[in-house]
């Protein structure tokens, strides 16, 4: 009995001893993670306190070499200094000496000199004076003195259209080209044919592979020549007989802006005269002025080029003939139109005159007025009708 009760007396005893001992345990696995932290520390706080004395060690360093090179740089300014002065004075002396070579020299030297450069000039200029006028024919010789009459041939077509003749000798054939953007012409056998009721049935179709664009088209020795549709300033050169394209070629400068401001559907405005083809369109670095430019049909390369006085606000159309361009204007509602603007690429008459010329007989405006070099007429479309001007000329 009594050894039970030293029994159980005992046990607190000893759990509380293992108690103790277990808190003894945590309490030196916590100073043990602590004093590692601490080492931990001081290992960086030594590592930090090193890279900075090799920096501080470092920079001195460096400033030593800058402070030394400045200085050299201070020393090499002084001498570059000196080299500069001797120099200038050097330079001093010899412009004296120019002086005095230029005093005592005869200044008629120099007078001859531009003289010869001013009679080279004149002398280029007349030579391309006369290589253009072998170029352009100068047996053209008559003028545009007045339009005569009209005649209302067909009224066909929308607003925008261009009709003509090919000026050729033998050609009788008749062309229609309605809309400002397609891809099909009517051939037409005779004016005769083109008058009749049914004329689009008696038309032979002929389709383009690439569409036109404007009304500025022209057909010259059986090929049509005309503004690609969705191009800048291509021309394509199409025959018609054979329905294929036989060249192209683009024309610099052009097709940003309307050749005429009444008729925007057209960039480029191709033309015949007694002298062959002709491209006019304006640029904005002319402020808007028609240039001229003269193609060779064959070899489709530009030939000569003229800035013209002609102004594109208010024209509606023009055309060439014998040399001359003819700029029409009219008002942007439409009224009677009239020739303002006369110039002539070889000088023969004066470079910017308003003959004043009206359109007999008729209110509105045209969207094409093209001449016609054989018949010596207009073949112009005003609205949606195909009609014909007659002209008067004189001799230059």
């Amino acid at each position: 009995m009594v050894a039970l009760q030293v029994h159980f007396l005992l046990i607190p005893s000893l759990m509380s001893i293992m108690g103790a001992a277990q808190y003894m345990m945590q309490d030196a696995a916590l100073l043990s993670y602590i004093d590692q932290r601490f080492l931990s520390l001081e290992k960086r706080l030594e590592k930090c306190n090193q890279d900075v004395l090799e920096y501080v060690d470092e920079f001195r360093e460096f400033s030593k070499v800058v402070l030394s090179r400045l200085a050299g740089l201070s020393t090499d300014k002084a001498e570059l200094k000196g080299e500069v002065e001797n120099l200038l004075t050097r330079v001093e002396h010899a412009q004296r000496d120019i002086d005095y070579f230029g005093s005592v020299t005869d200044s008629n030297t120099c007078v001859e000199v531009h003289e010869d450069l001013l009679k080279q000039q004149l002398l280029e200029e007349a030579e391309e004076k006369k290589r253009l006028k072998l170029m352009l024919n100068a047996s053209c010789d008559h003028m545009l003195s007045g339009i005569r009459s009209l005649k209302v041939v067909k009224k066909t077509g929308g607003k925008h259209g261009s009709w003509m003749k090919d000026p050729g000798k033998k050609h009788m054939k008749i062309y229609l080209l309605s809309g400002s953007v397609n891809n099909v012409i009517l051939e037409f056998a005779n004016i005769m044919a083109f008058m009749g009721n049914n004329q689009t049935l008696k038309a032979r179709r002929v389709p383009l592979p690439l569409p036109w664009e404007g009304t500025g088209h022209v057909i010259y020795q059986g090929f049509l020549f005309y503004h690609r549709y969705g191009s800048l300033n291509e021309i394509v050169k199409f025959n018609i007989q054979r329905r294929n394209v036989a060249d192209q070629m683009l024309l610099p400068g052009a097709g940003r802006i309307p050749a005429y401001q009444l008729s925007p559907q057209t960039k480029i405005d191709l033309a015949l005269d007694e002298q062959g083809l002709w491209a006019l369109h304006a640029e904005p670095e002319t402020g808007g002025n028609i240039v001229i430019t003269k193609i060779n049909p064959v070899a489709m390369v530009i030939e000569h080029s003229w800035d013209s006085p002609c102004s594109s606000q208010d024209a509606e159309a023009a055309f060439m003939a014998c040399n001359v361009l003819h700029v029409v204007y009219n008002s942007p509602s439409g009224g009677s139109s009239r020739i303002q603007c006369v110039y002539d690429v070889l000088g023969a008459l004066n470079a910017h005159i308003n003959p004043g010329l009206h359109f007999p007989k008729r209110q509105g405006g045209h969207s094409t007025i093209h001449y016609n070099p054989k018949e010596k007429q207009l073949f112009a479309w005003g609205d949606g009708s195909q009609i014909i001007y007659k002209l008067h000329t004189e001799q230059k």
